[in-house]
């Protein structure tokens, strides 16, 4: 910051070397990108590059779905505006695809396709009122929907569907990107190889505490954003401080393999947490790749029927306790969410599992007097 810190508006290496290293790790299509701030910012700037290219407004959100805290992404957030100002008429929620706990689960012969189909009997819905979509704007893995992992073949499908409607496929990479499942650097790629969005947004660990953000998208929408005449610009984002912290960030990532430890850490987590459940009758459901996980809480394994308070406690006494702090996702926060640091080790992953073993037995006693 004392060498040089100067806007985008000014021409620096670092901003087109980090353009290159990001785009090597997205498929070709994804050649232009906006350098922003926040995981808000960026998904602000996908909605207006997603209705300037497609000239609609209507966009389809899966349920419990967040995107940020700007008044454009509160809209699109069921998670906030049925807290709030209620549901716009522009905006059009789907069902979440969690084979948990969703309409269609881990029995039915193909939940991929059933759930895409709801996706497309709500196009035709917004049809029938005369109106357009302009986007279907997903997280690539549910967060605060619960920590869910997409039955494989939903996003190619979905896509498929949105853009014979005329819109685009947003992908929302802000808490799952760069690595953190471990098997990809990024989760839409879970997929399949040839699976791309028309639209990545990405922000939380892109400057690993610094504020960095961005939106990957094509030549073609990129073009019919330009091309109504209003320059966009940015203060601070991409400049050749930021775009050096985000350089130094991939370097670690991978001179440090921390995607191969996303994988190792992640998948004994995974297991121990798994071998719990065999023990916990309050286990529902363990899942999730890499360190992104979710422990399913319930009061009953057959009904399934959310434990919201036992959740809550878990949380508490890990943090009071044990000095682990850990939250709750879902409709419901009745699901403990593992999206630890990077650099996450099997120690920690066995340390929070006996944690969680003995908080459990503790209060699995206590419903049993």
């Amino acid at each position: 910051m004392d060498l040089l810190n100067t806007n985008s508006r000014f021409l620096h290496d670092n901003i087109v070397l980090y353009a290159e290293r990001l785009a090597a790790t997205l498929p070709k299509k994804l050649s232009v990108f906006y350098f922003v701030n926040s995981g808000s910012e960026a998904n602000d700037l996908a909605l207006r590059l997603a209705q300037q290219f497609t000239r609609h407004q209507d966009v389809i959100v899966l349920d419990h779905a967040y995107h940020g805290h700007l008044s454009s992404l509160i809209d699109i957030s069921p998670y906030k505006f049925r807290k709030l100002s209620g549901q716009k008429e522009w905006v059009h929620v789907a069902p979440i695809p969690d084979t948990y706990r969703g309409l269609y689960r881990e029995d039915h012969p193909d939940p991929a396709q059933a759930y895409a189909d709801a996706v497309k009997d709500l196009i035709e819905e917004v049809h029938s009122k005369g109106r357009k979509i302009s986007a279907f704007f997903a997280e690539s893995l549910p967060s605060v929907g619960g920590q869910v992992i997409l039955p494989q073949g939903y996003s190619p499908k979905v896509a498929e569907y949105v853009r014979a409607a005329g819109g685009v496929f947003v992908a929302d990479e802000v808490q799952t990107g760069f690595g953190r499942v471990g098997s990809h650097f990024w989760a839409f790629q879970l997929q399949g190889e040839d699976f791309c969005p028309d639209i990545v947004t990405m922000g939380k660990p892109m400057g690993n505490g610094h504020p960095l953000s961005c939106v990957a998208t094509t030549a073609e929408i990129a073009g019919a954003f330009t091309a109504n005449g209003v320059e966009y610009f940015n203060t601070f984002g991409g400049t050749p401080v930021s775009c050096a912290i985000g350089l130094a960030v991939l370097d670690v990532i991978e001179k440090e393999d921390l995607r191969g430890n996303a994988t190792r850490v992640g998948d004994h987590l995974k297991k121990l947490l798994t071998e719990l459940k065999t023990r916990h009758w309050i286990i529902g459901d363990v899942r999730g790749v890499g360190l992104f996980l979710g422990l399913e809480l319930v009061k009953d394994k057959e009904l399934r029927t959310p434990a919201t308070a036992a959740a809550g406690q878990v949380v508490k006494r890990l943090k009071e306790e044990d000095q682990i702090c850990v939250s709750t996702d879902g409709p419901w926060e009745n699901i403990v969410k593992f999206k630890p640091p990077m650099c996450f080790s099997v120690d920690d992953a066995e340390l929070v599992a006996r944690c969680i073993d003995r908080i459990l037995t503790d209060i699995e006693a206590q419903d049993s007097v």
